[in-house]
């Protein structure tokens, strides 16, 4: 697991400063230096875990020690190097709402969220495994389905920003309502199941789930001053818009399934 800290007063107008360049960067090359990888910005929520019905056996789910934080089960005795192709599947969207909370999301916005997904993981494998659009024989297909979608409140992120010392308040309630380390009542959350099939029989060999939660003000400070800098950066101007944190959870964790790939098949690690 990330391991999160609570970021010294001292240590914020340095931090500021560093999200102020970052969102002046004007080109996702520089952007991506400034800002790093991302995948501290969102943190796995045990308690928001969804149970939409898509998987086959949520009773088989335990927490793995490589996802930090992700839960999933595999076939026992899997031969993960029969499978050098992948296929992933069109992307589908199960959301159920809460009772108090209606759930709405634009349509468009979850076009974009599948397609980007889509793109995220094909990206992700593309290194160790040949992406092919129909199943067959040392085929593993890939099917995806987002769980629990909920958009960034911009509003209320600003509304606390604007707030003379409202970030002491904000960053300490997370823990205080249940919620990760770092993230507040706004912040945006993503949850995904996903099943593995073999393309060949159709028999189901592996699944998982998660739920990602928007971190505003946490950082990984163990990643030495630039590192912790890049995840605060990037946490925080990420509160300012809807989607930034889906597509960040989309990214760390199409990342997670690459590089699980390439252990369980003895291939090279996935950078």
């Amino acid at each position: 697991m990330v391991r999160v800290r609570s970021i010294p007063g001292a240590c914020l107008s340095a931090l500021f400063a560093a999200a102020l360049v970052a969102g002046c960067a004007s080109t996702d090359s520089t952007r991506s230096s400034v800002m790093g990888s991302g995948t501290g910005v969102t943190v796995t929520d045990p308690t928001r875990l969804t149970q939409s019905g898509f998987l086959s056996d949520y009773a088989r789910l335990r927490p793995t020690p490589w996802g930090e934080g992700i839960e999933c089960w595999r076939e026992d005795g899997l031969n993960a190097r029969a499978y050098d192709k992948a296929m992933v599947a069109r992307i589908v969207v199960s959301l159920k709402s809460e009772p108090d909370k209606p759930q709405t999301v634009d349509p468009s916005d979850l076009k974009t969220l599948t397609d980007y997904f889509h793109a995220s993981l094909t990206k992700a494998l593309k290194p160790q495994m040949a992406l092919v659009e129909k199943p067959g024989p040392g085929v593993v297909v890939i099917r995806i389905a987002l769980t629990r979608l909920v958009p960034t409140g911009v509003a209320e992120s600003l509304a606390g920003t604007l707030v003379p010392y409202g970030f002491v308040a904000e960053a300490g309630s997370g823990v205080a309502t249940g919620r990760p380390a770092g993230s507040t009542p706004y912040m945006g959350e993503t949850g995904m199941e996903v099943q593995f099939r073999d393309g060949a029989s159709g028999a189901v060999i592996g699944e998982c789930r998660d739920t990602e939660i928007g971190r505003k003000y946490a950082a990984d400070m163990n990643s030495g001053a630039v590192g912790a800098a890049q995840t605060w950066a990037s946490g925080y101007l990420n509160s300012f818009q809807q989607w930034s944190y889906a597509k960040d959870a989309i990214d760390k964790w199409s990342l997670l399934v690459a590089q699980r790939f390439a252990q369980l098949r003895g291939a090279a690690p996935v950078r």
